[in-house]
């Protein structure tokens, strides 16, 4: 499989297409979403096994997903807190607080992402 580039995509396997901004270097997954008041969609950050919200701005809804993008834990974070890494987790997933309850993301959902004419 090629290495993951930044960049737009589109999540598929929810309850409807989201669009989500790939974090793959290590620059993009460092800033993540940190100085944002928010977020149209969602944010990949790949790979990565866990996250913090310490001087984040908003609370958020993290999923964790497997290496072949099966959700494995899916929770909500106010800002200021250590998130433990999960163990098989190889991507993150970030959204706005209650963004992935109303898209339907659950464990055990598979997820694909789309970005310019390939699908993962």
């Amino acid at each position: 499989m090629a290495r993951w580039e930044n960049g737009p995509g589109i999540l598929q396997g929810a309850d409807v297409g989201i669009p989500v901004e790939i974090a793959a270097s290590y620059r993009t997954r460092t800033r993540g979403l940190l100085g944002r008041d928010g977020i149209e969609g969602a944010l990949l950050l790949t790979p990565a096994s866990g996250v913090h919200t310490f001087r984040m701005r908003f609370a958020i809804d993290v999923a964790h997903l497997s290496r072949d993008f099966t959700v494995l834990a899916v929770c909500t974070m106010p800002p200021g807190r250590l998130g433990l890494p999960r163990l098989r987790a190889r991507h993150i997933l970030e959204a706005e607080a209650g963004a992935m309850a109303r898209w339907g993301l659950r464990p055990g959902l598979r997820l694909s992402v789309e970005t310019a004419g390939r699908t993962r």
